[in-house]
């Protein structure tokens, strides 16, 4: 039995993902627990930021640091936003600091269809493998958020930037031509950012640690439905899988403490 605050699985690139979860009471290599049925018991909430016990409101934490915490702030999720290049502070400057003035990869890659998307390139293949994409590709490497920002601002225009999380547990989705995708898109890129076209044209291939995918995905919320038992069918994105088509997001529940049980 291990018991702790979820928060989203560590990975491994091997010939498969290899998925760890760390809890406080152990460290669980989630690949060895496909096949076997366990039982997940929600016991309360654990707020990542402040560590008290307060409802999560969102990104695994409470209300009032969701909006207080740097870790939040509106450039998260819309890297154009960034401005510590400019040495403006939105919640903590030097947070920020770190954060934004590191190299950045915007990218193609292929969960559900064809995405563009931003990460650093220390974050580099996790960021795919939390998408649940099997192929990915980077498009430009920059030395900020903000030039990514912009640079996915203009390639959304062409490009959806949201992965359909349903078809990529299903495993649907189109069969796509990466590289030609590629080279299309550098035709959108920002004249400022064209000095920084990746040299990398070789797509990133992932593999998946999934024994069956289900026909009908049923997503499951440990707080409405506090226990949960069933047998894992495999690991894809931050999703756990199982036989009855119920599919787990473990990064969606992070800041519940939750106890895990081989039964």
């Amino acid at each position: 039995m291990f018991q702790g605050v979820f928060m989203k699985m560590q990975t491994h690139v091997d010939n498969v993902v290899q998925y760890f979860l760390n809890l406080e009471s152990g460290f669980i290599h989630i690949n060895q627990l496909v096949h076997k049925k366990i039982r997940l018991t929600f016991l309360g909430f654990q707020c990542l930021h402040c560590q008290i016990d307060r409802p999560i409101f969102r990104q695994g934490l409470c209300k009032s640091c969701f909006f207080e915490s740097p870790t939040a702030g509106d450039w998260i999720m819309r890297p154009e936003l960034s401005k510590a290049h400019l040495g403006i502070e939105d919640r903590d400057l030097e947070f920020e600091k770190k954060v934004q003035l590191q190299p950045h990869v915007v990218y193609l890659a292929v969960s559900s269809d064809l995405k563009v998307g931003v990460t650093r390139k220390s974050q580099l293949p996790t960021r795919w493998i939390d998408q649940g994409a099997h192929l990915a590709l980077p498009i430009v490497e920059v030395p900020n958020r903000y030039l990514a920002g912009i640079t996915e601002v203009a390639l959304k225009e062409h490009y959806n930037d949201k992965t359909n999380w349903r078809k990529m547990l299903q495993n649907k989705g189109k069969k796509i031509d990466l590289v030609n995708e590629r080279n299309k898109a550098l035709a959108f890129i920002p004249k400022q950012v064209k000095q920084y076209i990746s040299s990398d044209t070789t797509p990133f291939m992932i593999k998946y640690p999934v024994e069956s995918f289900p026909q009908k995905v049923q997503s499951l919320n440990l707080q409405k439905t506090p226990l949960y038992e069933g047998v894992l069918k495999g690991i894809k994105g931050q999703y756990l899988i199982f036989d009855d088509q119920t599919v787990c997001n473990v990064r969606g529940n992070e800041g519940l403490v939750v106890k895990v049980e081989l039964i």
